[in-house]
């Protein structure tokens, strides 16, 4: 007994030290991505700058505050300068061309005043966002104003509503989209006409539980005083090549600021990548710009590409039509290629123009080598050219071996020209689940298809191979050992569980021993499913998988479950021992050990879709242990059920107390240690 108290508290310390290593977080750097594990990729920069345009290069006077930018389909660039109150259009020279400060309105000439929004109609009528004037302006080549929209009167305008429209867009149709500033309704439609539509696009409602819970039982005045319950507003809209919306919105740690809108102002956004697409993934919560990426603006792109700009820290991130994330780049300073505070962005070609209202500059990025790589592959599937696609991502991979979405790629292309194998191989180095539970599925077909009459022949010997040998064995232990029921009980127990759990304590036929092996073999037989469990249902990323851990997911557990029902039940008249606790714990975990490796088996020649019987069979093993667990609990210590039941959860309570005071400790004796090494170096410094 006391052997075994000395090995239990043993373990303990060295499980609780494993729990206490702590894991730090890199911050990444200008270029990369992120893997499936959400680690941030370093990568090759996918765009330069090749140069940094002020107002006295474009002809004019500095820029000031400029808020939005608009590549016409004819090559020319409109910038909306806002705190200088005007539009300046820029020719393919980077040149002005033309600027817009007045204009005629009726016979009468009519002023810009802090316009923050600009589009470009394919006819080349001009939208502008007038915004202090709290108007949208429709202008016409020659500059007349054709349409002065203000605020509308409708049923469907809240009281007290304020008209400030700060982005515009406008689809094939002539329908007009705006942005209005406070306006939580949605984004604001008007037809061809300038008459008022409706709102689109509305966000759902985001509130704190917590507070929900104090509004309900406050008074009426004391709710009168509490912030309402609203949606977040848009802050930016652009249309893609489609028509159809894309709107940002300004929420932190939101898992969809980015959407993408059909006409019913339904999101139609894919998000089929690694993760949800809103920028950084993994923030800092420290750092010059903490938290999550706040997007400003939505470039839309060729080959179903676009780009987010996240305007906290001046990043640009790219993704393909499937919410792949592609590359990232950017970054907030004052040198070539970064922003202090990026205000807009645009795509003219392959070029990538981003506005700067910080420095009052344009600065305009071109792709390097490894960025026209993937924009060509991405493009090139996109447009079923599959071999020219295969080329692309394999020249992505020779600059970036981390790039996960090239062996993707890859794999598309290759799954599309029958090598299922393959594109296996390349899914599962790109860790994409879905694709390559598709290519097994066709490449188990046809091995099926070519070897059916020697998979069922093999199957079958193999079963009566092993009937065979349960039959052989049990004869010679039959006939050999005396202590045949020693070995049985635990398998009699899980079938048997009230007449096991009764031979085990008062027929003496338990062993602590094959209890701890069976542990043994419960950690032995896990860690072989986490290595070797089929793809598609392996979520463990075994580059950083330590085995020794996992002594602190099945041995922690087993011990202080051990040890806290004994500590208990001494003071609840149990009439287990602590080495009936530890057999009865023990044997419980049989149908686990049982399981593990069939399951793991089983794993490797499943797809997807049939993966939910793998996590059934983990349901009914974990549930048999659990009602295993409730009979021994209640044989051991002739409890009832009812008082069983409380025992157990209260076991769990003390396990609770026991880690709390098991950390107080740890921290108290790290405290200590700290405490005389600071007066150790103290008095070596003095001496």
């Amino acid at each position: 007994m006391t052997t075994i108290k000395k090995s239990v508290a043993a373990i303990c310390v060295m499980i609780l030290a494993l729990l206490t290593a702590g894991s730090a977080y890199a911050a990444p750097e200008d270029s990369y991505t992120y893997s499936y594990w959400g680690d941030p990729v370093p990568s090759p920069s996918p765009y330069a700058a090749v140069s940094v345009l002020y107002g006295k290069d474009m002809g004019v006077d500095s820029l000031n505050m400029p808020q939005d930018m608009f590549v016409s389909t004819n090559g020319d660039i409109y910038i909306a300068d806002t705190g200088n109150n005007r539009i300046l259009v820029l020719d393919s020279k980077w040149q002005v061309t033309r600027t817009i400060t007045e204009f005629d309105n009726n016979g009468a000439q009519d002023a810009l005043n802090g316009p923050e929004g600009i589009y470009v109609s394919e006819q080349g009528d001009l939208y502008i966002a007038d915004t202090l004037n709290k108007r949208v302006l429709q202008l016409s080549k020659d500059g007349k104003a054709i349409l002065d929209i203000r605020k509308p009167e409708s049923s469907l305008i809240r009281s007290g509503f304020e008209y400030t429209p700060t982005k515009i867009a406008v689809d094939r149709e002539g329908q007009i989209y705006t942005v209005s500033r406070g306006s939580y309704e949605g984004i604001m439609m008007f037809d061809s006409d300038g008459a008022f539509e409706g709102f689109i696009g509305t966000n759902r409602v985001k509130f704190n539980p917590i507070d929900l819970f104090w509004k309900r039982i406050s008074t009426k005045e004391q709710r009168s005083q509490m912030e309402m319950f609203v949606p977040l507003e848009f802050n930016n809209l652009s249309l893609d090549e489609d028509g159809f919306i894309f709107a940002t919105t300004s929420e932190e740690n939101s898992d969809s600021p980015v959407k993408r809108l059909n006409p019913s102002g339904v999101d139609i956004l894919r998000s089929k990548g690694y993760f949800p697409v809103k920028g950084d993934i993994n923030t800092l919560q420290v750092s010059s710009a903490p938290g999550s990426s706040i997007m400003i603006d939505v470039a839309s792109d060729k080959g179903g590409m676009y780009s987010l700009l996240d305007s906290k820290r001046g990043r640009i991130f790219t993704y393909d039509k499937e919410g792949n994330l592609l590359y990232v780049y950017g970054g907030l300073g004052s040198k070539i290629g970064k922003f202090r505070t990026p205000s807009a962005f645009q795509m003219l070609g392959e070029r990538m123009l981003v506005l700067d209202k910080g420095l009052n500059r344009l600065t305009v990025l071109e792709p390097t080598e490894y960025g026209m790589a993937v924009r060509d592959a991405v493009t090139q599937l996109y447009n079923g050219q599959v071999e020219a696609s295969t080329e692309a991502w394999q020249r992505v991979l020779a600059l970036n071996g981390n790039n996960d979405v090239a062996y993707i790629g890859i794999g598309k292309s290759l799954l599309k020209q029958g090598d299922n194998a393959g594109a296996m191989s390349y899914f599962q180095l790109g860790n994409h689940r879905e694709w390559y539970s598709e290519a097994f599925k066709r490449f188990r077909k046809d091995i099926l298809m070519e070897n059916f009459g020697t998979i069922v022949m093999t199957i079958v010997l193999g079963i009566a191979a092993i009937v065979g040998a349960v039959k052989l064995f049990t004869r010679r232990v039959e006939g050999h050992y005396d202590e045949v029921g020693v070995i049985r009980n635990p398998f009699y127990t899980m079938l048997h569980p009230f007449n096991g759990f009764w031979e085990m304590k008062y027929e003496k036929k338990g062993r602590v021993k094959i209890a701890l092996l069976l542990v043994i073999l419960l950690v032995i037989f896990t860690i072989i499913k986490k290595q070797y469990s089929g793809f598609v249902v392996n979520m463990n990323n075994l580059a950083d998988m330590n085995s020794l851990q996992e002594l602190q997911y099945i041995a922690l557990p087993f011990l202080l479950w051990c040890v806290a029902n004994w500590s208990l039940t001494t003071l609840m008249d149990g009439e287990g021992k602590f080495k009936d606790i530890v057999m009865a714990t023990g044997y419980a975990l049989m149908p686990l050990v049982i399981i593990l490796i069939p399951q793991t088996l089983l794993s490797n020649v499943m797809t997807q879709g049939e993966s939910a019987l793998y996590y059934l069979l983990d349901g009914i093993a974990y549930a048999w242990c659990l009602a295993l667990l409730f009979v021994g609990t209640m044989t051991v210590h002739q409890y009832s059920p009812g008082k069983t039941l409380a025992t157990m959860l209260l076991t769990l309570v003390v396990i609770g107390i026991i880690l709390f005071l098991s950390l107080l400790f740890f921290s108290m004796m790290q405290q200590i240690v700290n405490f005389v090494v600071s007066i150790y170096r103290e008095i070596s410094f003095r001496m």
